[in-house]
């Protein structure tokens, strides 16, 4: 399986999961044309795309989806809550899920499972060829067995590191801004997202990329070395994934 981002954060998220003849595009953040501009840049044609997989309804991941669903007729999985909030004329393509239920999209097998953020129906996924599974946790509040249980045992996970605690509270956020950030209903710190890494079975992890970074209450150069001595790695080896960039094409193997 191979896996991209085309941009992590506030401002808009999008991820690529890709195997064989199917891509999925998790969440749609970005306008239709700054979406087909960041396909580009990993040299991908929007026209390959089987599906859009929406995780809540929250502007910043679903901006795109509307326009970019039906220009290439897609169709939208989402849950019953989360499609509820959805353009209604997107109505026709939506394809609802149970968070509680895996179901196959093409050659890529989904396993949603429900995640606490103050969304309506919010899900992640975990997604598996049979071989290898990418775990996918970003935009959640705190952690809980199913989150942890779903995250086992994964060759990639790209999980999310919001904030640095002491930059959110010395920060300019208003206060009610830092209780919905930091609340359990909110985003994980990177406290939160180490206790994570040290609580799940990594054995088989061949990629971490540190996801949904805020720009203004955390850096690479916290998250980083929290995160490689959760997992007892060099701090090169973690991965972060930008709001402009995201970052490129991994792919997991046999080895």
């Amino acid at each position: 399986m191979r896996f991209a981002s085309i941009g992590s954060g506030s401002r808009g998220n999008a991820t690529l999961i890709s195997h064989k003849e199917t891509t999925l595009l998790v969440d749609c953040g970005f306008s239709a044309r700054e979406t087909e501009k960041r396909l580009q840049r990993l040299q991908f044609d929007p026209t390959m795309l089987s599906a859009i997989m929406v995780t809540h309804e929250h502007s910043d991941h679903i901006n795109g989806v509307r326009v970019l669903a039906r220009k290439y007729k897609l169709p939208v999985y989402a849950t019953p809550g989360t499609a509820g909030w959805l353009p209604a004329d997107v109505k026709d393509l939506i394809q609802e899920f149970s968070c509680h239920q895996s179901f196959a999209i093409g050659d890529i097998e989904v396993e949603p499972f429900p995640v606490p953020h103050d969304a309506r129906e919010p899900s992640q996924f975990v997604f598996s060829n049979g071989l290898h599974r990418v775990g996918l946790l970003t935009d959640v509040g705190t952690t809980t067995p199913v989150i942890e249980q779903a995250l086992s045992a994964c060759d990639a996970l790209l999980l999310e590191a919001n904030h640095d605690m002491a930059m959110l509270e010395s920060g300019d956020y208003p206060d009610h801004l830092i209780y919905r950030v930091s609340g359990r209903f909110g985003h994980l710190n990177n406290v939160q997202s180490a206790s994570i890494l040290e609580k799940i079975d990594t054995s088989r992890l061949q990629h971490i990329v540190a996801m949904h970074l805020s720009e203004k209450n955390n850096s690479p150069d916290i998250v980083s070395p929290l995160f490689a001595k959760a997992l007892g790695c060099e701090q090169s080896w973690i991965a972060i994934a930008d709001q402009n960039t995201g970052f490129g094409w991994r792919q997991t193997s046999n080895s």
